[in-house]
C-alpha cells in the first residue's frame, strides 16, 4: 500500500505513528481535515492482523468522521486513532498514559475519545496525560459513556427511515435485526423494544447474546445467519464493512440504519443496495449522537442540550433522503454531497477573509 498517495487521494493531512516498546505500544491517530476545525474521533484497540490492515482502517475512520462532524453541524474535524492490541488482555493503565502523551504532542488537532476496545475508564486514565480528550467521567467535568446517545441517535435515524418507507414512524411490531450487542448495540435494542419493536440478535459474545434475549425477548441467530434474516430494518452496530460483495445479495431487509462505522465496503455497494430497493441511511448520519454529546463537552457539558441535539438526527436523516430522491441519486452520495458542501464553503470563506486581510 502506498500510504502517501492513499492520503493524497482522500484529503488526509496527517498519519502520526505512536510506538513504546516499553508498554507494548504501537498505535496510529490519522488526521483527515481541519478546515471546520480540530479532529474529534475516538480512539479504538483492536487485534488487527497487521499494520497495514490498522493504517488502512484508521484512515478509513478518520474521513467517516469528518463527513460525520460536517453533517452534524458541528464546527470539528475528523480524526481517529487504533491501538494495535487485543484490549482484553493487552491494554494496561501504562500503555494508555503514554498513549495520552503521543496525543498531547498533537497540541489540539487531535482530540481523542473512546471507540471500540476503550470506555470512559479508560479515557479518564489518558486524560491524566492530556487535554485533549473528551467522554471522561462526570466528577472530572465530561459526560460520561457516549453510548447512550449514539443509540438514541440511531434510534431516531431508523424513525425517519421507516416514515419514508411506510408512511409513518413508530415501530411497533417491525423485526428489527442488531447486529452487534456491546454498549450501543445493547442500548438500542432497548429504546426498540420499549417502543414495541421486535428483535432478532447476534453478537461474538454469546454472554451479550442470552442477556438481551432474557431482557428484552429477542430471537438470536448465529453471527453469519443475520444476513439473511428476513426483517423490515437491519442495524449493523459492530466493525465496519459488512455490506459487500457477499453479503449484499442475501440480504432480505428493507433499510439499513446501524451505529457501525464504514458499514458499506465500497461506495458501489451504496448503489447495489439502491438498486434492490433497500434504504440506506449513511453510517455517519444516523450514528452521530456519540460525537455530538462528547462535543458538548468542549462548550461546557449541558445533558438536556445534548440530547435534543442528538434527537435532531431525525430531521437530518429526513433531509439525506430528500436530497437524495431528488438528485436522483443513493443516500450515500446526497451525504457526501451535505458534507463537502459544508467543508467547502468555509474553505473557501477562509480564503476570501485570508484575501481580504491582504488587501488590506
Amino acid at each position: 500500500m502506498d500510504i502517501t498517495l492513499y492520503m493524497e487521494q482522500h484529503g488526509h493531512e496527517q498519519l502520526v505513528v505512536c510506538q513504546d516498546r516499553s508498554v507494548g505500544l504501537k498505535a496510529f491517530i490519522a488526521i483527515h481535515d481541519t478546515t471546520l476545525g480540530p479532529a474529534l474521533g475516538g480512539t479504538r484497540m483492536w487485534p488487527y492482523r497487521s499494520e497495514e490492515e490498522a493504517v488502512i482502517d484508521v484512515l478509513r475512520l478518520a474521513k467517516g468522521m469528518t463527513y460525520k462532524a460536517s453533517v452534524a453541524g458541528l464546527n470539528l474535524g475528523g480524526g481517529k486513532a487504533v491501538i494495535m492490541g487485543d484490549p482484553g488482555r493487552d491494554k494496561t493503565p501504562q500503555l494508555l498514559q503514554v498513549y495520552g502523551r503521543f496525543v498531547e504532542t498533537l497540541n489540539g488537532r487531535y482530540i481523542t475519545a473512546e471507540d471500540v476496545g476503550t470506555c470512559q475508564q479508560d479515557m479518564d486514565i489518558i486524560r491524566t496525560c492530556t487535554r485533549h480528550v473528551c467522554g471522561v467521567a462526570p466528577e472530572n467535568g465530561g459526560s460520561g459513556d457516549p453510548s447512550p446517545f449514539t443509540a438514541l441517535g440511531v434510534f431516531h435515524g431508523i424513525r425517519a427511515a421507516v416514515r419514508e418507507t411506510d408512511g409513518r414512524d413508530d415501530l411497533a411490531g417491525l423485526k428489527v435485526a442488531v447486529q452487534g450487542l456491546g454498549h450501543v448495540g445493547y442500548h438500542l435494542c432497548h429504546l426498540l423494544a420499549e417502543a414495541g419493536a421486535k428483535l432478532v440478535v447476534t453478537d461474538i459474545h454469546q454472554a451479550r447474546v442470552a442477556s438481551v434475549v432474557a431482557e428484552f425477548g429477542a430471537e438470536a441467530v448465529e453471527p453469519e445467519a443475520i444476513y439473511v434474516v428476513d426483517c423490515d430494518v437491519f442495524a449493523p452496530c459492530a466493525l465496519g464493512a459488512v455490506v459487500n460483495d457477499r453479503t449484499v445479495k442475501g440480504l432480505r431487509c428493507r433499510i439499513i440504519a446501524g451505529a457501525a462505522n464504514n458499514v458499506l465496503a465500497e461506495p458501489y455497494h451504496g448503489e447495489l443496495l439502491e438498486s434492490a430497493g433497500i434504504l440506506y441511511v449513511p453510517d455517519y448520519v444516523i450514528n452521530a449522537g456519540g460525537l455530538i454529546n462528547v462535543a458538548e463537552e468542549l462548550n461546557g457539558y449541558n445533558a438536556r442540550r445534548s440530547t435534543e441535539k442528538v434527537c435532531r438526527i431525525y430531521d437530518r436523516v429526513r433531509e439525506v433522503i430528500t436530497l437524495a430522491r431528488s438528485l436522483g441519486v443513493s443516500t450515500h452520495q446526497a451525504a457526501d454531497c451535505l458534507a463537502e458542501q459544508r467543508i467547502r464553503a468555509a474553505r473557501e470563506g477562509s480564503q476570501h477573509s485570508q484575501e481580504v486581510s491582504l488587501v488590506g
